[in-house]
Parts: C-alpha cells; sequence; structure tokens
C-alpha cells in the first residue's frame, strides 16, 4: 500500500508545510513497507499434538549419484561402510529425484519445500528472494538450537550467515576443497597446512554439537562441498582408487562419431554380445552436440582431465564423506543419541558417467534426477526398511518438521514421508514433475520439463529444434529407445504432457524467467562473444 496526500487544496501550501507533508507520506510508506516485509517472513507455527521434537542431523552431498554407494554394488570394489551402515540400520529411499538437477535450485527446494519456479531460485544466479521462508525457521520457533556447516552457494548469496540458524559455517561459492576460506558467525577464519574442506566441515559440526545446550533439541545441517568438481581427494585417500576398473555405461557409444575418443576400449566392449535395443534415430541432437563439450565424454572440461581419472578421483573424494559420517555416528553413540537422534542423508541432484555420451547433470536422465536418500532412526524406522514410493527434495521439509512435532505450512509443495518410514498404507503421489532451466554459462542443455511415473517418463526439451522424449523404464532402463514416434505410445505420451502442462499452470510455473546476461559467452565454440 502506498500513502498518497492531496495537498491541491491545503491551505498549508507553503514550503514549510510542503515538507511535513512529504515528511508524512515518507515515514507513512516506510512503516507500510516495514510492515509488508515483517509479514512476509513472519513464521506461523501449528504444532502436531503428542509430538516429542527429535534432533535432527541432514547430511547433504553434492553431485552424489543415487547408485555410487557399496551396498548397491553399481561400482564393484567400492567401500563406502558408514552409508551402508545408514542404509542396512535404517531405510532406503529407491526412488528419491530431485525436482530440479542443479545446486542453487534444489538446495532451495529442499529447504522451502517448493518447486523451483515457485521459489525462484531457478538457477546459480539467481537472487533469493525477499521473504523466503525455510524450514529451520519454523523449528526455531518450537525451540530448536540449528546450525548450519557448508556450502550455501543458493542464489546471489556469498557466504554470510543466513535466516533460520543459530550457529553458521560457511564458504563463497563452491569453496575450496584445501586450505578454505570460512565465515564463522560473519567472522572471516582462513586455514592453512592442507586443511581438507571434507574434515574441516565435520569438525565445526562435531564442535558445535559437543558444546550445545543439552536441554534443547538439535538440527544440524551438514551441506558437503565434496562431491563436486573438480575433484580433490583428501590426500589420505589419493590413489585409493587407481586401479579401478571402469565400467563405461553402454549408452554412452551410442553417440559416437569418427573423432570421438576410444577411451581404450577392447572390441568386445565396442560390439557387446548382446546389443542394446536403442532408438538412434530419436536421440535428441543437443543430446549428440553435447557429447563433444564440458559437460560430455570427448572434452569433458576442455580437455583438461581423462575419464577414467575423473571417475577414480570421484570415488576418492566420497571416500572422504563416508568417513566424516563414520565421525558423527561414533559421536552419537559416544554420547548415547545413536538411537533416537534422526538421521537423513541425501545428495543435492544426480551425475552422469558417461551415460548417452555425457557429464555432469541438468538433464533429465536417471543419473542426473534421481540421488540416493537414507533416512536411520532406530526408534521409529525398522533396519533395512526399502522404500520404493516416489520422494522428491521438496518432501524433506516437511518431513523433517512432522519429526519436530510441526504440522506442513501451507505454502510448501512437498509432503511429508514419515508414514512411508513407519510403513504405514497412506494415499501417495504416482508421478514426479521435472523443470530445468537453460543456463548462459553452460548452454549445451536446454529449459527442460518432464514427469516420471513409477514405470514411464517424458521429457519436453524446450526452446530447441528437436524431438521430444518418452521411455519405458522398466523395459529400457538406460532410457536408450526413444518411443515418442511408436503410434502404441501415442495416447501415453499425450497423456503424459497434458499433465505436466496441467501441473505448470496449476503452480503457476508457465512463466519462463530471463535475466541480463552480462558477459561474453565462454564455451569452447562461442567463447569471447557478445
Amino acid at each position: 500500500m502506498t500513502y498518497m496526500v492531496n495537498i491541491r487544496n491545503s491551505n498549508a501550501f507553503t514550503s514549510k508545510g510542503i515538507l511535513m507533508l512529504w515528511c508524512t507520506i515518507f515515514l507513512l510508506n516506510s512503516a507500510c513497507e516495514e510492515k509488508k516485509s515483517a509479514s512476509a517472513d513472519s513464521i506461523t507455527v501449528k504444532k502436531i499434538d503428542h509430538v516429542k521434537p527429535r534432533n535432527v542431523i541432514f547430511i547433504l552431498s553434492d553431485d552424489h549419484r543415487h547408485d555410487f554407494m557399496g551396498f548397491t554394488g553399481k561400482v564393484p570394489g567400492l567401500q563406502t561402510p558408514n552409508l551402508d551402515k545408514l542404509a542396512r540400520e535404517g531405510a532406503h529411499c529407491v526412488n528419491a529425484f530431485v525436482s530440479t538437477s542443479l545446486c542453487s535450485p534444489s538446495r532451495a527446494s529442499i529447504l522451502t519445500g517448493q518447486y523451483a519456479h515457485t521459489h525462484t531460485i531457478v538457477d546459480n544466479q539467481a537472487p533469493m528472494p525477499k521473504g523466503l521462508k525455510m524450514f529451520p525457521q519454523y523449528l526455531q520457533q518450537v525451540g530448536y538450537q540449528t546450525g548450519f556447516f557448508g556450502k550455501w552457494h543458493m542464489g546471489n548469496q556469498g557466504d554470510e550467515p543466513q535466516k533460520g540458524f543459530d550457529h553458521w559455517v560457511s564458504f563463497k561459492g563452491q569453496g575450496l576443497y584445501y586450505n578454505p576460506v570460512l565465515n564463522i558467525n560473519g567472522k572471516e577464519v582462513a586455514y592453512e597446512d592442507s586443511t581438507y574442506i571434507t574434515d574441516l566441515l565435520t569438525d565445526h559440526a562435531l564442535e558445535w554439537l559437543k558444546e550445545r545446550e543439552q536441554d534443547k533439541p538439535f538440527f544440524l545441517y551438514l551441506s558437503n562441498k565434496a562431491v563436486h568438481a573438480e575433484f580433490m581427494p583428501a590426500k589420505r585417500h589419493k590413489g585409493k582408487y587407481k586401479d579401478q576398473k571402469i565400467d563405461y555405461p553402454k549408452s554412452m557409444f551410442l553417440t559416437v562419431t569418427d573423432t570421438s575418443k576410444s577411451f581404450d576400449l577392447s572390441k568386445k566392449q565396442l560390439t557387446p554380445e548382446k546389443p542394446i535395443q536403442a532408438n538412434l534415430r530419436d536421440i535428441p541432437e543437443w543430446v549428440r552436440r553435447q557429447r563433444y563439450s564440458w559437460h560430455g565424454v570427448d572434452y569433458m572440461y576442455d580437455g583438461q582431465i581423462t575419464f577414467e581419472d575423473f571417475y577414480r578421483q570421484y570415488l576418492e573424494v566420497l571416500t572422504g564423506v563416508d568417513e566424516n559420517i563414520g565421525r558423527l555416528l561414533a559421536y552419537l553413540k559416544e554420547a548415547g543419541l545413536d538411537q533416537s537422534t534422526l538421521i537423513i542423508y541425501m545428495g543435492d541432484n544426480g551425475f552422469s558417467f558417461g551415460e548417452h555420451g555425457l557429464i555432469d547433470k541438468r538433464h533429465m536422465y536417471e543419473e542426473s534426477m534421481r540421488v540416493p536418500l537414507l533416512v536411520r532412526c532406530p526408534e521409529m524406522i525398522d533396519a533395512n526398511t526399502k522404500i520404493k514410493s516416489l520422494i522428491q527434495n521438496i518432501d524433506i521439509a516437511p518431513t523433517i518438521l512432522e519429526f519436530a512435532g510441526i504440522q506442513k505450512p501451507e505454502q510448501m509443495q512437498g509432503m511429508s514421508f514419515v508414514p512411508l518410514l513407519q510403513q504405514k498404507e497412506i494415499a501417495w503421489r504416482d508421478k514426479v514433475f521435472y523443470e530445468y532451466y537453460w543456463e548462459d554459462a553452460f548452454p549445451q542443455t536446454p529449459t527442460i520439463f518432464g514427469v516420471r511415473t513409477d514405470r514411464y517418463k517424458y521429457i519436453f526439451n524446450h526452446g530447441v529444434w528437436g524431438i521430444n522424449e518418452l521411455y519405458d523404464l522398466e523395459n529400457d532402463p538406460l532410457e536408450v529407445n526413444n518411443l515418442i514416434r511408436n503410434p502404441e505410445y501415442d495416447s501415453l505420451a499425450k497423456n503424459l504432457k497434458n499433465e505436466m502442462w496441467t501441473w505448470l499452470e496449476e503452480t503457476k510455473g508457465e512463466q519462463i524467467p530471463l535475466k541480463r546476461i552480462h558477459g561474453k559467452k565462454n564455451d569452447h565454440l562461442y567463447r569471447g562473444t557478445n
């Protein structure tokens, strides 16, 4: 609201009178804006009866794909004993997905319980809007001690302390693996002597746990830099997987050209005994072209590293994450909290290792949008629980709030999966939706919308002259047989497409966000042009 004053007929039409009137207008408008801001930031908590607030540790890793854990058997010889322990003694959410496979949007969705087009942090440069409500703010309202440790990297924010957290340890942007500079409650602290970031963040988390007020519940958010490229393992882990055999994905070779790298493959690997059924005609052109880019196997990271070194270093960096989870578990046991504390481990998005000839995330294939999600709380969750329901990152906030005895706020679009963890039969979603918005920094991936059910996936590639995609995940888990032209699946494709558009319409997601692009192009094809 803006206050206006009619001075046309005022008898006090003097310099002094006008000055007083404008001062009044300014003060009234300022008060109004402050009231609006306060209203936007106000937190209203509705409690759930007869629920005792539970201590919560949420561990987020960067770019950890869903199947790179020892117990899955995906990578023979991969050792992740502490992640294995979480799965063995708790629940493994087999079908966990992000709604946008990119750092900032996914992290914002975790904190807000909203889709990217709703919270508006749609990429790694989008600003954080005023009044955005995050679930740790609700925890504070019911007496939780809250601590954040690690990578924030959300919107245009640096490393400064954020609302919702009593204790703050972070760094700017992606941070450094070695000798980082941390912002500790607003004070800059530089580290030397080969200090390793994953160890350091866990040091700070453990220190906070030991010094916290013992009579209050706590929420600890440990947000790892690892396992983000470019990978730098801890010195004690360098070379641990130097002899690791590489399991090249079959779909990696469907987009090869005469100039593609050979990857030292044997004839048997290039021509497998059982060829996969693939629709080569309908591989999207942007996928073929991305093979030779920063995010493609033929020119990955502008040719600075080989695929084999990239793969093995990823495993070595992941070892540091697992090791430090073990340190947290050991503390909880020592403190007598290991049975009652809720621990959630998750990746902020997945990661491709050669599937479709691609590296990284952003796209909607399984290796990108699917993430690890492990939940342990022996007092409430049975050991070796496997949950096959479709869960998304927008569900984390309402789930943690329910464990704290707080009802889901109205603005949250996710759902609490506490009943699923307790293996209760409840009504649940039968599909998940996806969105990714084109970035100037990485122009090889288009804007993508889509929908995935428990069996089918529809991908709408927006803004490019190319084909959309439909996959039967039950019969085609590699997503190489695009059914979009198959007349037998035309009705299914139409229905999924309509559901996708309905989702966007009902959640007000039809406006594609734009922002000013200041710099010149930086991709290898057009670098230096405006």
